[in-house]
């Protein structure tokens, strides 16, 4: 089995997270390649890429808020990201789906959630759909309960880590 890398994002990984991101989120819900791009310039120190034998299956990208919950305007815009602020929201995490189920996507969680540690931050904050709760609660996140979120017109809920 081979090792999975972790790093930063470039700019030259636009086209191919753009593409992970489309087979992984509805069309509604999927952040478009213009607001990659803006989060890539804005906050690349929190967006990490996974490669596997130097091709990119996969990627986690954040922002930085005081607020305790995510907002939907933040995922059309890093407006909202407050460099030096407490808390870190966390805007997707996304596995191509030929490797879904590889343990890919606990490497990536665990490697972001060492990051936010290691920088400071009080919280992880998230929003997920019913049927992830479970998983996430295996980092030891807390589900908050439905959340105002109408993102993509889904049903999202709350979720957060005391680092």
């Amino acid at each position: 089995m081979s090792k999975l890398n972790i790093r930063n994002v470039l700019p030259r990984d636009l086209d191919h997270i753009s593409q992970i991101e489309c087979l992984c989120f509805p069309a509604a819900e999927a952040d478009s390649k213009k607001v990659f791009k803006e989060r890539i310039a804005i906050f690349s120190e929190g967006f990490f890429i996974a490669e596997l034998d130097g091709e990119i299956i996969g990627l986690i990208n954040s922002g930085i808020t005081n607020d305790n919950n995510l907002k939907d305007n933040f995922f059309k815009t890093m407006d909202l990201h407050i460099p030096g602020a407490n808390n870190i929201v966390i805007f997707g995490l996304d596995v191509h789906p030929n490797y879904h189920g590889s343990g890919y996507g606990k490497e990536l969680m665990n490697h972001f959630i060492e990051y936010a540690r290691k920088s400071g931050r009080k919280k992880v904050l998230l929003t997920c759909k019913k049927h992830l709760i479970k998983y996430y609660e295996k980092f030891g996140y807390v589900n908050e309960g439905l959340s105002n979120s109408t993102h993509g017109g889904a049903t999202w809920y709350d979720m957060y880590l005391v680092l």
